[in-house]
């Protein structure tokens, strides 16, 4: 695989905007890659202070990008930037290779880690609603054979032909979804009516949540360094003290600009997240990029219309920091530093989290006199957060 990406030039006399901006999206790319099982080859950035409306980096780019791309004996080049049907169509026209963008990349990625039923039929949908407005551009099998005013080529018949059969799976999928928001909506009314207090795990891919959740929970959900190893949520009880048990929920993390058509057709599952009392937002607090990283994940809680809910901000993998670096971390009753893989901090911050929900289980402590008992470890039914 070949990269390239596209970001704006620097205008003379005015400070950097965003100096490193491209290269550190490429390198995420890069990630994203190697997680989908590709071999990164090369890397091309282009620089213009706007993009081509036809080709997204210009003529000349395409005929370096193309000749590296032949060197390197790749299969495939991969774009940062989404890029629009006609972009597409003239890249493998131009480049002669196929052309993926950053969109298409992580459609893939979720295809390929989804293993619930219902994560299978959201992704699916994501997939053909991106798809749906480019079939026009899928080489000339698609395209317009006859020719003349009012005429119609056997191509656009077959087009015409897959635009109904995919919006006809469309619905299917839509309606498929539509069950099981009904059954969610059940299942956070019955948690309701029992008293059950629910936590959510957010933040940017990789940022550590799954170990954190089995280390909290003694789960086994996989934890890896790739990017969106994680997928389908799962939830299980965690015990916070002798008298307090919540219900925690796994997420998949999140990315900058994740594709909006994977945001809707998660929606079922992104509602799960309303219900939570309590976010902890998980942090790499190694991480170079992690003021950005936190920025991208504020936006698109915001964007889902979560901003008001709770949260504590949980810095992670502080075992990889020294001390000076520990000693810089914010330190307020919002924020708490643990080592998900050592178990330091692990014991504060369940204290934390048992500190934010004080307050409702308070205003609640009558009702709860008489709600069940969770067994820690245990798995309960479909309680997904994303």
């Amino acid at each position: 695989m070949h990269l390239v990406g596209w970001a704006p030039s620097r205008r003379p006399g005015l400070p950097p905007r965003g100096g490193t901006e491209g290269e550190e999206s490429l390198e995420e790319l890069a990630e994203l890659s190697r997680s989908a099982g590709a071999e990164v080859l090369g890397v091309t950035l282009q620089r213009s202070p706007r993009p081509d409306p036809a080709t997204l980096i210009g003529r000349g780019k395409i005929s370096e990008v193309q000749g590296l791309a032949r060197g390197q004996n790749a299969r495939c080049v991969i774009f940062d930037n989404d890029l629009s049907p006609t972009q597409l169509r003239n890249l493998e026209q131009a480049l002669g290779f196929k052309v993926l963008d950053r969109t298409q990349l992580i459609l893939d990625i979720f295809a390929r880690r989804a293993r619930s039923r219902e994560g299978q039929l959201q992704v699916e949908l994501a997939q053909l609603n991106y798809l749906l407005p480019r079939l026009a551009g899928k080489g000339t099998l698609l395209s317009r054979l006859g020719g003349g005013i009012g005429t119609r080529g056997p191509g656009e018949q077959q087009l015409e032909f897959d635009r109904r059969r995919i919006r006809a799976r469309i619905r299917k999928l839509r309606e498929g979804i539509e069950k099981v928001r009904s059954q969610r909506a059940l299942h956070r009314e019955h948690r309701r009516e029992q008293r059950w207090q629910t936590a959510a795990l957010v933040g940017y891919t990789n940022a550590g949540k799954s170990t954190l959740f089995n280390a909290l929970t003694e789960a086994k959900v996989e934890a890896s360094s790739r990017l969106f190893a994680t997928l389908d949520p799962t939830v299980r009880a965690v015990k916070l003290d002798a008298r307090r048990q919540v219900l925690l929920s796994d997420t998949v993390g999140f990315i900058r600009r994740l594709p909006p058509h994977l945001v809707a057709s998660f929606r079922a599952t992104l509602e799960e997240l309303e219900d939570a009392a309590l976010l902890l937002h998980v942090t790499d607090a190694s991480h170079p990029d992690r003021e950005s990283q936190d920025a991208a994940v504020e936006g698109l809680l915001e964007s889902m219309g979560l901003a008001s809910v709770p949260r504590l901000k949980v810095w992670n993998k502080i075992d990889l920091l020294a001390g000076a670096e520990r000693d810089r971390l914010p330190d307020s009753p919002a924020d708490v530093a643990v080592s998900a893989r050592t178990g330091e901090g692990l014991g504060d911050l369940r204290r934390r989290v048992g500190d934010q929900l004080a307050g409702r289980a308070a205003a609640s402590s009558k009702a709860a006199s008489g709600s069940p008992t969770l067994e820690a470890g245990r798995q309960y039914p479909d309680t997904h957060g994303w």
